[in-house]
């Protein structure tokens, strides 16, 4: 079983800026494969369900982006998955914003949320599905960046860059990373 985990911020002030684009897109999964997150504990919205045919658990920490990795390891835990089971989907500042890549271990490259998973599981090998945000201007805190809307143009091409984030995932639990990374790298997944 995959453990799928959207990386953002609970609030809804949060809700539409681009350090929440990990929700958008498990959103996205549960709403298309009919797995709402409805159950709540280990500190995430979370339920079980089935994606192309596998056993899946979907889940979106509630905890702040910093302090992700302590639902990530109960959820890992209690569920018993393997840590190179877990599939993160989250923002990143070092792709131009569309860009999807996918990707198994490696650095937190600054990201608070996979900090603290790595820190909190001892491990980054995990799978993730990266999503491009670009970066901010020179005057722009990389702080206050993340946590901006989209402006408008970029709001156009949301919804697609969603879906096809979740095509990948899907991708991954269906065929494993290394045939998605194949299909989806190929294509270069942009907008």
């Amino acid at each position: 079983m995959n453990l799928v985990i959207g990386l953002g911020n609970p609030e809804t002030r949060y809700r539409y800026t681009r350090h929440n684009i990990g929700f958008m897109v498990l959103e996205e999964i549960a709403a298309r494969w009919e797995v709402p997150l409805k159950q709540k504990s280990f500190n995430a919205l979370w339920n079980r369900g089935k994606i192309t045919g596998k056993n899946v658990l979907l889940a979106m920490p509630q905890t702040y982006m910093n302090l992700s990795g302590n639902s990530v390891r109960a959820l890992l835990a209690f569920f018993k998955v393997d840590v190179a089971n877990l599939i993160v989907i989250h923002d990143d500042l070092d792709l131009p914003f569309g860009k999807i890549r996918l990707k198994v271990g490696g650095g937190d490259a600054g990201h608070k949320g996979l900090k603290s998973i790595i820190a909190s599981l001892g491990s980054a090998d995990f799978m993730r599905v990266r999503m491009g945000i670009g970066k901010p201007s020179e005057k722009t805190p990389v702080e206050d960046y993340v946590l901006q809307k989209f402006n408008s143009d970029e709001s156009a091409l949301l919804e697609q860059i969603i879906q096809s984030a979740s095509e990948a995932t899907a991708d991954i639990i269906k065929s494993g990373m290394q045939q998605a990374m194949a299909k989806y790298h190929t294509k270069n997944i942009s907008i």
